[in-house]
């Protein structure tokens, strides 16, 4: 593989950029997915995904660790979620065999507007950190959010990230930024399920992924210094333009498919 080459070069800058968008609000695979089918267009699907999941995890944990050295992170309430997350993708991962991803499509778009429209309408979402449960309803509550994100997440997968994040300031009274950084624990346990599929069966580019990881942590360096740098207030503007994008595309999609 010739590191000069220009489709490399393209990869490896769509990696850094999605590394810096996952860091702060997920979201990254927007970027990533369509880069690795356009450029390797005689590959399998799975195999791209798989190579997709090793950049894109590597970059995750490096954003996971910088920030639990930043922010006392709620591990009550994002290790049930977690867990619950990792072992519902699996399941996820088998809808898919009896029910067609086009028709959640609709609904995942009509979601996508309802977080972004009350994310809008209150100004102080996500601003103070409020925790607001604890003891065994906090476990039931984070088990819950942890199952249904990680099915969807095995089941269909992009906007899992700011799914996540909507759902830990609407539910567990968060801000933007300890949801950021409790998000990503729980996209590295969904990652980490999908690689147990992906890597044992071959279906990844071991060279190409090894470095587009490198370039994904780079840019969750970056990503992950301006969201703890400029906070909650930033955090939150990101997550509203890469919850547009995901309606325009989810919207496009939606209408071509009809």
């Amino acid at each position: 593989m010739d590191i000069l080459d220009p489709n490399l070069l393209a990869l490896l800058l769509t990696a850094f950029i999605a590394g810096g968008i996952d860091a702060v609000v997920g979201g990254g695979g927007l970027i990533q997915i369509p880069a690795l089918f356009a450029i390797h267009p005689g590959e399998s699907a799975a195999t791209l995904f798989g190579t997709n999941k090793c950049a894109s995890v590597v970059g995750t944990l490096n954003a996971t660790w910088r920030y639990a050295r930043q922010v006392r992170m709620p591990w009550r309430t994002i290790l049930p979620a977690a867990i619950a997350a990792f072992a519902f993708s699996y399941l996820g991962a088998a809808a898919v065999a009896w029910l067609p991803k086009d028709a959640v499509r609709p609904l995942i778009l009509i979601l996508l507007v309802l977080a972004a429209w009350y994310t809008l309408k209150r100004k102080d979402f996500g601003q103070i950190h409020q925790p607001a449960h604890g003891g065994h309803q906090e476990l039931i509550y984070a088990t819950l959010l942890g199952g249904v994100i990680g099915f969807y997440d095995g089941f269909f997968g992009p906007g899992t990230g700011s799914f996540l994040i909507f759902l830990f300031v609407r539910f567990f009274g968060f801000d933007f930024l300890h949801a950021s950084a409790s998000a990503k624990v729980v996209n590295v346990a969904t990652n980490l399920a999908a690689l147990a599929y992906f890597v044992p069966n071959g279906y990844v580019l071991p060279l190409l992924a090894v470095l587009m990881a490198g370039a994904n942590v780079s840019g969750s360096m970056a990503g992950t210094r301006l969201a703890l740098k400029h906070g909650s207030g930033f955090v939150r503007k990101v997550f509203l333009l890469v919850v547009g994008v995901l309606i325009l595309k989810f919207a496009w999609d939606t209408v071509t498919r009809l």
